[in-house]
């Protein structure tokens, strides 16, 4: 897997067989690294360096001096494109894909995949250019929800009747989850060539994962949860999160300096010091950070941990910790010409669906009475309310720090202040309504391949757009909920269609476009694509000139 990619360096991921030397070769260059082991598996990450920027090369990679990559299985060689600082960057985007057969049974369960139809597209002539980041904003993999596949696998090591059941267990069980979603030759081929970063959701350890203090004591009583959330945060750290650092924030990660200091004879093993970090950052979420950012020059990518970082406690709810709001603060600067912010959870819900979550927050403190609490936790558990409307002092404390770049508070205003996002299994485009200063959007991509059944495509349209929002902002009320510090509307959306997001900055604004999978020729493997919708967002000048071009003059 091609990972992290900057104007002169590339890191390149790879899980082995076995322990071995990886070596990455690109023309007369080579680059080389030992592979470690965690829970019996073997990985490495070669970091490759000394690159051209805007250049594009291929390579292969080799184990103990043996080519293993390329394959021959129809697809392009791999190829690395480093950052081009001319050029605007592009960004694909979206969330939630699930891990099922591509054949005619697959599609009918859970849709085309949108990532595997955009792969085939890639792979042909003539696709047009491709992006500069594929950035998946959360539940990469089902760990609550698995497939058939997965299934046989955990029948064949344990007793499936016996608690986690179907769920995951164990870091075995994790990395062969990972393998069966990033295996298809087409996605596995789009991984190689295609720079990617990733952040958790609730699905990726389980569903509604951390959403209140309740959940997570009810969890900890269980006797699968410790081994559940440990294999969890430490596959994650390897098959995810390792790729997403560049290499000055990696050689500072305490995990990877274990790795690379190693000096004694045979492969480095993980497995304890694995353990023991993600025992620890479970325990103090304020050890570790998972969020990370990256520039590209005018613009600057923000990717915030809305999971792990949160404060469940009544007194102190909220979706960031202080570490994790003072490194969110600390980033959210202007004097780049678009900011981007990457947060699995959608940080402008559709307004009735915002008063909804903000109303079940307040009528759960324990301190309004209990059969209030105890009905604002049922009904957070069961709808998902825990979204950042339902952390109402972090939902207030981000808007204003988007409030003030927007304004110019805090540096040269940007033009546009959006916010990416994915988890509601639908798509949609909502802006603040401002007088003046930079634009603040909501855009969300969801699902990639997990598709909503179609009577609660209704359910959810009608809590989000419909009767909800006037009786969301009473019930809200009447909670002395605090007025959201400014409105938004929806500009485009819902659609539930499986879907991919591209995002092209420009000088003008930002370009966005949703595609889907669509069959053709019979043939449920080779699915084509369509587009779902676009949007041209501009500055509000740009918009004014395409209104009325006298403006201009």
């Amino acid at each position: 897997m091609l990972r992290y990619v900057d104007n002169t360096s590339a890191s390149i991921w790879v899980e082995t067989a076995a322990s071995c030397t990886v070596e990455i070769r690109s023309g007369t260059e080579a680059w080389q690294a030992a592979t470690f082991v965690a829970h019996g598996h073997h990985y490495a990450l070669v970091e490759v360096w000394g690159l051209e920027a805007g250049s594009l090369r291929s390579y292969t990679v080799h184990l103990d001096g043996d080519l293993v990559w390329p394959i021959e299985d129809g697809f392009p060689g791999s190829m690395i494109s480093t950052l081009d600082p001319a050029k605007e960057p592009r960004l694909a985007f979206g969330s939630c894909r699930t891990s099922v057969s591509h054949d005619e049974s697959g599609n009918r369960t859970h849709g085309i995949d949108a990532m595997r139809a955009y792969a085939l597209s890639m792979a042909a002539p003539g696709h047009g250019r491709w992006p500069d980041l594929m950035l998946f904003l959360g539940d990469q993999v089902y760990a609550d929800s698995t497939s058939d596949e997965m299934q046989e696998f955990i029948r064949r090591r344990r007793n499936i009747k016996e608690a986690p059941g179907p769920e995951l267990k164990d870091f075995e069980e994790y990395a062969h989850l990972y393998r069966l979603a990033w295996s298809d030759p087409a996605n596995r081929w789009l991984l190689s060539t295609l720079p990617s970063a990733m952040i958790f959701d609730d699905h990726d350890i389980r569903d509604d994962w951390n959403s209140s203090l309740s959940w997570k004591q009810k969890m900890q009583k269980t006797g699968w949860w410790h081994e559940r959330i440990v294999s969890g945060l430490g596959s994650y750290w390897i098959y995810q999160h390792l790729g997403n650092l560049s290499p000055t924030q990696r050689a500072a990660d305490p995990l990877w300096q274990r790795i690379v200091n190693h000096t004694g004879l045979g492969e480095f093993d993980l497995s304890a010091d694995l353990d023991e970090f993600a025992e620890r950052v479970d325990a103090v979420p304020e050890s570790y950070s998972w969020s990370y950012s990256r520039d590209w020059d005018e613009v600057r990518l923000i990717v915030v941990d809305s999971r792990a970082a949160r404060k469940l406690e009544p007194e102190r709810r909220a979706l960031l910790d202080p570490v994790e709001r003072a490194w969110l603060d600390g980033q959210m600067r202007g004097g780049f010409r678009h900011l981007l912010i990457g947060t699995s959870l959608p940080f402008l819900l559709p307004m009735g669906l915002h008063h909804v979550e903000s109303w079940d927050e307040a009528i759960s403190d324990p301190n309004r009475g209990r059969l209030r609490a105890w009905l604002g936790e049922r009904l957070r558990r069961r709808f998902d309310l825990e979204h950042w409307a339902a952390f109402q002092r972090s939902f207030q404390e981000v808007a204003r720090f988007a409030t003030e770049v927007a304004d110019g508070k805090r540096g040269p205003a940007p033009q546009t202040v959006t916010f990416l996002s994915g988890d509601v299994h639908f798509s949609y485009i909502s802006e603040v309504d401002r007088e003046g200063g930079s634009r603040i959007r909501q855009a969300v991509c969801s699902p990639i391949r997990n598709p909503l059944p179609p009577f609660l495509r209704y359910f959810a349209a009608a809590l989000a757009f419909g009767p909800a929002v006037p009786f969301g902002a009473w019930m809200a009320s009447l909670a002395h909920v605090p007025n959201p510090p400014f409105a938004w509307k929806l500009i485009k959306g819902p659609w539930f269609d499986n879907n991919l997001a591209i995002l092209e900055a420009s000088a003008d604004g930002l370009a966005l476009c949703w595609l889907a999978g669509v069959a053709r020729d019979n043939n449920p493997a080779h699915p084509g694509l369509k587009t779902v919708a676009t949007a041209s967002l501009g500055t509000r000048r740009d918009d004014a000139l395409r209104q009325d071009p006298s403006a201009e003059r």
